[in-house]
Parts: C-alpha cells; structure tokens; sequence
C-alpha cells in the first residue's frame, strides 16, 4: 500500500483527512465510533471540529484508522508566525 504523507496547516484539513481515511476503510461513523468509544454523533461533530480533538483523542483516532502523527521542522519556504496559526 503507498504511503501519504499530509502536511497540516489547519484543523479543517485533519479533519478531511480523518474523514478520508474512515471512508478508505468503508466504515460508517457508527462503526469508527463504536471502535473509539464515542457516540455517532461526536464523531460527525470532530469530523467537521477537530481543533476540539484532545491529543489523546487523536492519537487513539490515529491508531484506529492505522494512522500515525509525525512532527517536524517546517520548509523554509512554507514558514509562517504563530500568529498565523
């Protein structure tokens, strides 16, 4: 299976991307809920909301979907302030 890598600069773009990846899977959000231990319906709402995800949270959600979080330094042409965030 190909790997993809995402880089990140908002919420909304996690959010697609967990959305993707349970869709990839054919699972509907009742199945990933029930795998995470959360109503249907939180699901949907961290689907569209995922700045409101904890990090426990995505992390689990990550592991789920057989997903994994890498942290690194940004390419100089892709830097912007914190403020940006």
């Amino acid at each position: 299976m190909p790997t993809h890598n995402h880089v990140l600069s908002t919420s909304s773009q996690l959010g697609q991307i967990l959305q993707a990846s349970r869709k990839s899977k054919k699972w509907s959000q009742a199945q990933l809920a029930n795998k995470l231990g959360l109503s249907q319906s939180r699901v949907s709402h961290l689907e569209l909301h995922a700045e409101e995800l904890s990090f426990a949270q995505l992390i689990k959600w990550c592991a789920v979907l057989g997903l994994e979080l890498s942290v690194g330094l940004r390419e100089t042409r892709h830097e912007q302030t914190l403020t940006d965030w």
